[in-house]
């Protein structure tokens, strides 16, 4: 049981690879993840990529500029975000993900919706990834369908219903808390079938300041190193509110602490300035 690991500090030697629709993805050079939101409603970029042209072109940027996996969006989860039902999802993704995949067959899509139904439709267009924000929470049939479709399963930390998603909660040792979280979640995952786990600590999703800059310190010690580990921090309040900036004008900061997490072990960056993060990943690279 993963309960009964200790959090010691671990190794840097952990090494990762995951089965991506038959395609194994080695993570011993970390990868980027680039956002792709087809949504009229996401906090910084609403309604900039929401036709299958636009969409198209943006798929193009960010693989050139550096990005190995494309995350589609078809639902904004900010706050006070409409709600969509997974048929809009589906509606609103169309033919996106089958283009792509025709256009830049080398570009692996991950699939970032809390449905199901929206997962099954999406393996059926050829994705190679689901990220799930709710750790199967908000649809009991998450689980199930990833280990259906064996794909790898980006399993977030999250408050339990969709309604709490953003209600700040105070944790007496947020690092604990997420680390139980994660053994609870992924051996429910293991047991099923699902072995391609990575685990995302969820910036962003209800959690105070304080307790993001601790686990931003901390990040080395999540998820005991026996999953890779994602980091989405990208145009996060909680580093733009503190300094009175706005989301687009934080990108020096973000850089910074994406070196910091890199430092610590993380594998995945998923992120929406792709060649400032590339950049950052290739500075980190010739340090090493």
């Amino acid at each position: 049981m993963l309960s009964n690991l200790s959090i010691d500090k671990p190794s840097d030697s952990a090494t990762f690879s995951l089965n991506c629709n038959g395609r194994l993805v080695q993570l011993d050079i970390p990868k980027i993840m680039g956002i792709l939101n087809l949504t009229p409603d996401s906090f910084s970029d609403g309604g900039q990529f929401n036709s299958e042209k636009s969409a198209l072109i943006q798929a193009e940027k960010l693989l050139k500029e550096g990005a190995e996996i494309i995350d589609i969006g078809p639902q904004s989860t900010r706050p006070n975000a409409e709600f969509l039902s997974a048929e809009k999802e589906i509606n609103r993704i169309g033919n996106i993900i089958s283009r792509i995949k025709k256009e830049f067959p080398e570009a692996l899509i991950s699939l970032d919706t809390f449905y199901a139904e929206t997962i099954k439709f999406g393996f059926n267009e050829g994705i190679d990834m689901i990220n799930d924000i709710s750790g199967g929470q908000y649809d009991a049939k998450m689980f199930d369908i990833a280990a259906e479709t064996k794909l790898p399963y980006i399993l977030m930390h999250v408050n339990p219903s969709y309604e709490s998603m953003h209600d700040k909660i105070e944790f007496k040792d947020i690092t604990l808390e997420v680390n139980r979280y994660f053994s609870q979640k992924a051996t429910e995952l293991l047991q099923k079938g699902v072995t391609d786990i990575i685990l995302d600590p969820g910036f962003g999703f209800g959690k105070t300041v304080d307790d993001q800059m601790k686990m931003m310190n901390e990040v080395e010690y999540l998820g005991f190193r026996k999953f890779p580990l994602l980091i989405g921090i990208s145009r996060k309040s909680f580093i733009y509110k503190p300094l009175g900036k706005s989301p687009l004008d934080i990108n020096e900061e973000t850089q910074k602490l994406h070196r910091k997490v890199l430092e610590q072990g993380a594998k995945i960056l998923r992120v929406h300035e792709v060649a400032a993060a590339k950049e950052t990943l290739t500075q980190f690279l010739r340090k090493k």
